[in-house]
C-alpha cells in the first residue's frame, strides 16, 4: 500500500525511527474524543512502534498490552520510546513510553508474540451476542449531536449499533450499562492485531446506557489479543457492571467475521462529570 493509498488508520499510527527505539509521528486531530486523542488510537500508536521494535525478533504482533493514560493527549507531533526487557523463543516483553513537548502521556508494558497460523484448541463457554445484521442496526448518521460533536473520530468508523442498546440516544437509557454492535473502518481497511487496539476502545462510552453522558476519560487499558481476524465486520460488545466514586470497568469483547474471539478487553475509566 503506497503512501496514497494508505489508509486513515494506518496514517494515524504512522511512525519514523529516529534512533534506535525512539519512533516519531503525528497525532491527527481526526481521532479526537471529548477532551483529548482516542485512547485506543494512543494505544495503537505505542503498540505499532512495539511491533516495529519487536518485530525484528519474529514477534510483531500484541499478545497482552495494558496502558497508563498519565495526561491528555492532542493533536500534533509525538515521540515513542521503547525498550525490550526480554526476548524469548516465542515471546517478547518491552516497554513504551509516548511524550509530547518533553510531556509524558501514556506508559505501556506488553508481551509479544506471532499470531499468524494460530489454530490450537480451544475451550471456550465465550459466545458472541445475538445481533439484527449490520443493515439493520443503527448507524453513526442517528447518533445524536452532542456525541458528534464530541467524537471526531467517529466519520472514521462504520459503526452500527444494535438498536437494543441505543435507547440512550433516544433519552431513555437502560441502566443496564452495555453498548453493542457491528464494527469497520469507514475506508475499508481490513482488521488487524493493530487495528484491534482501537476497536477495544471506539464504542460510546456505557455510561452512556446509563444516563451519563459526557466523556470518560480511560485511566488504564488492558487488551489480549486471542488470534488474527478474518477480514470483514467485527461484532463488538462492551459493558460495565460497576460504577462507584466516579469511576467505572468497561469489559470488551471483540469477535471477528467466523465467530472466533479475538480480542477481550478490559478499561478502568473516570465516569462523565455532571
Amino acid at each position: 500500500m503506497t503512501t496514497a493509498t494508505r489508509s486513515e488508520f494506518d496514517q494515524g499510527i504512522a511512525l519514523t525511527p529516529v534512533e534506535p527505539g525512539r519512533y516519531e509521528g503525528e497525532l491527527d486531530a481526526g481521532w479526537q474524543i471529548g477532551g483529548g486523542v482516542n485512547g485506543g488510537l494512543l494505544l495503537a500508536v505505542a503498540g505499532h512502534a512495539l511491533s516495529l521494535r519487536h518485530g525484528e525478533d519474529g514477534h510483531p504482533d500484541p499478545v497482552s498490552i495494558s496502558g497508563y493514560y498519565l495526561s491528555a493527549s492532542v493533536p500534533g507531533p509525538v515521540s515513542v520510546e521503547t525498550e525490550v526487557v526480554r526476548t524469548g523463543k516465542s515471546l517478547s516483553t518491552g516497554t513504551a513510553v509516548m511524550r509530547q513537548g518533553g510531556e509524558e502521556r501514556l506508559r505501556v508494558l506488553a508481551t509479544y508474540g506471532d499470531l499468524t497460523g494460530r489454530g490450537g484448541e480451544i475451550r471456550t463457554s465465550a459466545k458472541a451476542p445475538q445481533l439484527p445484521p449490520p443493515e439493520q442496526c443503527i448507524g453513526v448518521e442517528h447518533a445524536p449531536r452532542q456525541l458528534i460533536e464530541q467524537a471526531a473520530l467517529l466519520e472514521r468508523f462504520d459503526l452500527r449499533l444494535d438498536p437494543a442498546t441505543v435507547g440512550w440516544a433516544l433519552g431513555a437509557p437502560s441502566g443496564e450499562g452495555r453498548i453493542q454492535g457491528w464494527f469497520k473502518l469507514a475506508d475499508g481497511r481490513e482488521p488487524d492485531p493493530l487495528s484491534l487496539l482501537l476497536v477495544a476502545d471506539a464504542l460510546p462510552p456505557v455510561t452512556f446506557d446509563l444516563g451519563l453522558p459526557g466523556w470518560a476519560p480511560t485511566i488504564e487499558l488492558t487488551v489480549h489479543l486471542r488470534a488474527k481476524p478474518a477480514p470483514g465486520w467485527l461484532l463488538v460488545s462492551h459493558a460495565t457492571r460497576n460504577l462507584a466514586d466516579g469511576y467505572f470497568e468497561e469489559d470488551a469483547e471483540v469477535w471477528d467475521s467466523t465467530g472466533r474471539l479475538v480480542a477481550q478487553s478490559r478499561q478502568l475509566a473516570r465516569a462523565p462529570r455532571g
